[in-house]
């Protein structure tokens, strides 16, 4: 069985939060999406040993921040590959309290929608909240959502070891392995207007450019030994 099959199928990325008391916690989350349009309600899934399930039963509410693509692993590490049991994810966090009393995540997020449970589904390790919407609003208008494929391919990040997506250790070797092949492997460069390609091992000898010498480190007055054009008109090329 293929497991990439798996990241073929299309998810967004959210943050989903809730509270218990005075205390705020949340996760990330691909697994969001809506059920029934009148009255609108949500499902979120969260893993059994999350805090932030103890949260939602215990609330019987939670809050979904959509994320936006413009967000990087910094922001992100926190919320997927720590645990509110030993820091306060909300500290420097920009976020507001929703109606229902649970913490809204308003950094890097496009929208939000806030829901009271209503059902809750137990699939072994996860628990499905089915929520009714009971606010929603707009934060961004101009920002693109982030998915999960661009996560992954573009971000480089990799699925929490609690996210229904995570496949084990084993895949997550393999991808970090075909990561550092492709961080060692020499970037190539390709000419515009002719299609040369300089290759880092080949080099330009003929110029005076040696073997091994990165497309980055040739002088800016290099120019292109078929038609003669400078470095700006070259695209790297993998």
């Amino acid at each position: 069985m293929n497991l990439q099959a798996f990241f073929k199928v299309t998810y967004g990325l959210y943050l989903v939060c809730s509270r218990d008391g005075k205390n705020y916690n949340g996760h990330v989350s691909n697994t969001v999406f809506q059920v029934t349009a009148d009255p609108p309600k949500f499902v979120v899934a969260s893993h059994k040993e999350n805090l932030t399930t103890d949260y939602i039963r215990k609330s019987k509410a939670f809050s979904v921040s959509v994320l936006q693509q413009e967000v990087d692993l910094t922001f992100l590490g926190p919320w997927g590959f720590q645990s509110g049991k030993s820091i306060d994810k909300f500290s420097g966090m920009n976020y507001k309290t929703g109606v229902t009393g649970v913490p809204i995540v308003l950094d890097k997020a496009v929208a939000y929608i806030e829901c009271e449970v209503e059902d809750e589904i137990d699939t072994g390790t996860h628990i499905l909240f089915v929520g009714r919407v009971v606010d929603a609003d707009i934060l961004d208008p101009g920002a693109k959502p982030l998915t999960y494929d661009y996560y992954r391919e573009v971000i480089k990040g990799f699925s929490p070891e609690n996210s229904p997506t995570y496949t084990g250790d084993k895949l997550e070797k393999t991808f970090i392995k075909e990561k550092a092949e492709m961080q060692e492997k020499p970037k190539k460069y390709q000419c515009k207007i002719c299609g040369y390609i300089y290759d880092p091992e080949v080099g330009d000898p003929h110029a005076g450019i040696a073997p091994g010498t990165a497309f980055e480190d040739i002088p800016d007055s290099w120019q292109c030994p078929v038609c003669g054009v400078t470095k700006k008109d070259f695209v790297r090329i993998d």
